[in-house]
This record gives structure tokens, sequence and C-alpha cells, in this order.
């Protein structure tokens, strides 16, 4: 799986980039054919943002999530998108 990350009015740090990746890897246990993940993170005054689509075969999944904090943000956002991921295959199995 390809993930690519970048920031918008903000500088991804190392950190960042591994909170990221540990987030978004956590994600292929659901499914196997994630083929790339694009990440943007963002500031706009106080409000942190990160948005993210997934590249899955037949679909892609698009989630954000905004917060004080910019790491409960992208837990938001894990979140959300391992509860599309897992209705996206469940919709999948049930059409076959």
């Amino acid at each position: 799986m390809q993930i690519n990350i970048s920031g918008h009015h903000l500088e991804v740090t190392d950190s960042l980039k591994d909170y990221v990746n540990s987030k978004i890897e956590r994600l292929s246990h659901h499914h196997d054919r994630i083929t790339s993940t694009h990440v943007i993170l963002s500031v706009d005054k106080l409000i942190q943002k990160a948005e993210a689509t997934i590249h899955v075969s037949g679909k892609d999944l698009f989630a954000d999530a905004t917060h004080d904090d910019l790491y409960a943000a992208i837990d938001a956002l894990a979140d959300k998108l391992d509860r599309q991921l897992i209705k996206h295959k469940e919709k999948m199995r049930s059409h076959r």
C-alpha cells in the first residue's frame, strides 16, 4: 500500500508521518485490496483538520475530521475510515 502525506499550511514532521502511517497501516487488517492512500493535514486558525482518500478495488473512500489537536483529528479520521472499509467489505461480500 502506498501512503502519500502532505500538509497544507503545515510542516509535516517525521513524528506526524510515523503516527499517520501507524494509523493507516492498521486499516489494511480489514481490507487487503487497498492500493493507495492520500492524507492531507491542514491548519486553519485554531482548527486542525485531517482528510484522506483511500483507493480500494471498486471504490474510492473519503473521510475528514477536525479537532483542536491534530493527533485527535488523525484518530477520528482513522476511525471513520475503519467503519467505511468494514461497510464496503460487507457490501462486496453480499454481492457475491
